[in-house]
């Protein structure tokens, strides 16, 4: 008889997000295999389910997981829409399974893509926030508060979106020179 102490299961849990998370990031959620996620993680298929259910559920868990840890540690500042866009940046340069699983969920999921709460309420409140620093003044109201908010999110991951045909071209402009023109370009909208 094998005695699972509760470490080990946390251990086990842990081990298979990170071998599902690389494996997500790499093949989506239709081209992950739960074999090749427990092999990765030293475990088996069947923990995969009694923790996460299914493979959806243990997708899901991961981009809350993903989402969440970027709101916790990016709070958006509307008098600070550049440094916030290059935060960002950063986040999406150092964890770039981020932006790849964000955009595998849009392409599998279809439309209407299944909500997650608490990113809903983020995009509100700082919707809110950026409308409210545009009525006080502190940013110019040529675009509304989602379309500004909609353009710093866009242009923070915009290297990361790029044709592959393109992406040769890219590696040539070096990570500080695209680092600044994020926070250049969302200056340039702010001022207009």
């Amino acid at each position: 008889m094998i005695i699972c102490m509760p470490g080990d299961a946390q251990a086990t849990q842990q081990r298979l997000i990170a071998a599902a998370t690389a494996e997500f990031a790499a093949h989506g959620l239709a081209g992950a295999r739960v074999d090749r996620i427990a092999a990765a993680a030293g475990a088996n298929k069947a923990q995969i389910y009694h923790y996460f259910g299914s493979k959806d559920q243990l997708f899901d868990t991961i981009f809350r997981k993903l989402v969440m840890d970027t709101i916790r540690a990016l709070p958006m500042d509307p008098l600070d829409l550049p440094g916030y866009a290059a935060r960002l940046f950063d986040r999406y340069e150092q964890q770039p399974e981020l932006r790849r699983i964000a955009t595998w969920r849009r392409l599998e999921r279809g439309a209407p893509h299944p909500q997650l709460d608490r990113l809903v309420e983020n995009n509100r409140t700082d919707i809110a926030a950026i409308a409210q620093a545009q009525k006080d003044g502190h940013l110019s109201s040529r675009f509304g508060a989602v379309e500004l908010l909609t353009m710093v999110i866009s242009l923070a991951a915009m290297w990361m979106s790029q044709t592959p045909e393109l992406t040769q071209e890219l590696q040539q402009v070096t990570r500080a020179r695209r680092r600044l023109v994020v926070i250049d370009a969302i200056a340039a909208i702010l001022a207009a």
